[in-house]
């Protein structure tokens, strides 16, 4: 049985391309030729080419004249033989000259029709006939079977899905991958006897559901099969009634399947990239012992081709200077007024075509791919050249706090690369302080408080951020070489809300003093929560109750007097 029902190629009528100078030869073959197929006219080789380079696809088969003006028959037999596309499009010369009848089958034509044309009935049968030939060649050529399921192999699959897009064009079809979930441990644990078991159990299945519907499916290879059904929306149920059909033909059972589907299908995309988004969603499903199923997620691509459009452009950004530092202050409140006595490099990107893209959009991303590197690289340079020009220029020396990634903690050259930038730029190592996330000492304590040994030896300080978003133990807070503990911001949005998270705040300062280090709360972004830190003898904090991140020469004023706009009540909420 057939994994698809199959295509009545009758009911549609073939597509004829009669290419002839002479006006009335061609209306005698379209007058021979309309009942039975859809005719085509052109007048010369080079119109032909035209046609045929637009329609190729559902040409059935072209009725070539060889004497002709602008391209004649021989050269444009010579461009359909060479190409691949056009190569299997069958052709039927026109002649009444027996030598060019020789030398139009040598060239690749499949028959010829002698002029004049006498016997309507032979020229239609040879036409059928040679249009037959050439649909049974195409599918023969395709070596149709998987030898073990039967199904259709990959290339004929395509074949015929193309079939489906071209003589049902109006039906909106989806697209499925199949995969059986740890195909190889079946193999390893009950041998391939029963691999091959459940494999033709599946096909079997597929088999059954396909009898009653337009469709077909192949075995692509191993565990993996291809569907091309028309559009539904009852898959949850059907892979249910699926998985318990392969079971039962199969007498395996407790089989573990997941599948993809790339519902009403684009035909303006390829097949291999209809395949791929069915795949794409596959992979999704977890490779867990239950069966499950997933649906193509347009947004999930698109968001992926983005990130990867600004992982591609990254360097580029880089040597245009897209990236742009900004600083937020960090105000000292232990005495009367807030005074500004350092601030945070953070990095924005405003990309000429996408705009301003967030952070918190590409630096998960450079975290992921390693990319962060260079991005820390080029924001430790940026940081440091402006705090050297705050010094000449305004004679001020105002510390910068930048990040340091857990991938710049794995770099051999990491103490050598910061030394030459501050310097580069005649500054002091303490005037770069240096931002470590609480979870890079939680994932590796030893080897990460060996390098910071030498960091702070070198004179750097050493700032723990996000402290309580890890996993630290009161024994690794112990034996951590820090300068500053900054208190991650989620404690301060949530510390107003009830008793329990404030507590959590007072725990955590208290901790800070035992350490005897000080203590910065970023995102602060109320005057209740500035007065609660201050009571609690936070020392310093930064956020929008006193300033947003600003590009450096906004900073300029602020650093001139060196009091927070916050004690001139200017908060920027």
């Amino acid at each position: 049985m057939n994994t698809v029902t199959r295509i009545e190629n009758e009911n549609r009528k073939r597509h004829v391309l009669v290419v002839d100078d002479e006006n009335i030869n061609r209306m005698i073959l379209g007058h021979i030729l309309q009942d039975e197929f859809e005719v085509f006219y052109a007048a010369d080789g080079k119109k032909a080419l035209e046609f045929i380079q637009k329609e190729y696809e559902n040409l059935s088969i072209i009725l070539l004249d060889l004497l002709m003006p602008e391209m004649d028959g021989f050269q444009l037999l010579e461009i359909l033989s060479n190409d691949q596309k056009y190569k299997n499009i069958p052709v039927i010369v026109l002649t009444s000259e027996k030598k060019a009848e020789i030398r139009s089958l040598q060239m690749g034509a499949v028959d010829f029709i002698p002029k004049p044309y006498e016997m309507p009935e032979v020229i239609r049968a040879r036409v059928k006939r040679s249009i037959k030939l050439a649909e049974e060649n195409t599918l023969l050529n395709a070596v149709k079977n998987d030898s073990l399921t039967q199904l259709y192999n990959k290339e004929f699959f395509y074949q015929y899905a193309l079939d489906l897009d071209r003589f049902h064009a109006d039906q909106d079809m989806d697209m499925l991958v199949l995969n059986i979930n740890r195909f190889h441990i079946v193999n390893e644990l009950y041998g391939h006897k029963t691999g091959d078991k459940l494999l033709l159990g599946i096909a079997e299945s597929l088999r059954f559901f396909l009898q009653k519907n337009i469709g077909l499916a192949c075995r692509c290879y191993s565990d993996t099969f291809y569907v091309y059904i028309p559009h539904r929306n009852d898959y949850d149920t059907l892979f249910l009634n699926f998985i318990s059909e392969v079971e039962s033909r199969s007498g395996l059972y407790g089989i573990s399947m997941r599948a993809g589907v790339y519902e009403n299908c684009d035909k303006q995309l390829s097949l291999d990239q209809r395949i791929d988004r069915a795949a794409r969603a596959c992979s999704t499903c977890k490779k867990t012992y239950k069966s499950s199923i997933a649906m193509f997620d347009k947004a999930q691509l698109e968001k992926e081709l983005y990130c990867e459009k600004l992982v591609r452009e990254t360097d580029r950004a880089l040597r245009e200077k897209q990236f742009k530092v900004h600083y937020q202050p960090k105000f000292n409140i232990e005495g009367d007024t807030p005074v500004l006595s350092s601030a945070e490099a953070l990095i924005r990107w405003y990309h000429p075509e996408l705009g301003m893209i967030s952070p918190g959009v590409f630096i998960p991303l450079f975290e992921e791919n390693g990319l962060i590197q260079k991005l820390d690289n080029y924001v430790w340079n940026e940081a440091a050249s402006q705090i050297n020009r705050w010094k000449k220029e305004l004679g001020i020396k105002l510390p910068v706090s930048v990040n340091v990634s857990r991938v710049d903690m794995f770099d051999p050259r990491l103490e050598e690369e910061l030394l030459d930038i501050v310097k580069k730029n005649e500054l002091s190592p303490d005037e770069l302080f240096l931002e470590i996330t609480e979870s890079a000492y939680s994932d590796n304590s030893s080897g990460f408080i060996e390098i910071i040994d030498r960091l702070r030896s070198c004179g750097f300080k050493i700032e723990m951020d996000d402290f309580g978003s890890g996993y630290s133990s009161l024994n690794m807070l112990s034996s951590i070489p820090i300068d500053i503990l900054k208190l991650d911001m989620a404690f301060i949005r949530k510390m107003c809300d009830n008793e329990k998270n404030l507590h959590m705040v007072e725990i955590i300062m208290d901790i800070a003093k035992f350490l005897d280090v000080p203590v910065v709360a970023e995102g602060v972004e109320t005057e209740e929560q500035y007065r609660i830190l201050k009571n609690m003898g936070c020392n310093v904090i930064q956020g929008y109750y006193f300033s947003k991140p600003l590009p450096p020469e906004a900073l300029d004023d602020m650093l001139l007097t060196r009091s927070a706009p916050g004690a001139r009540i200017n908060h920027q909420q």
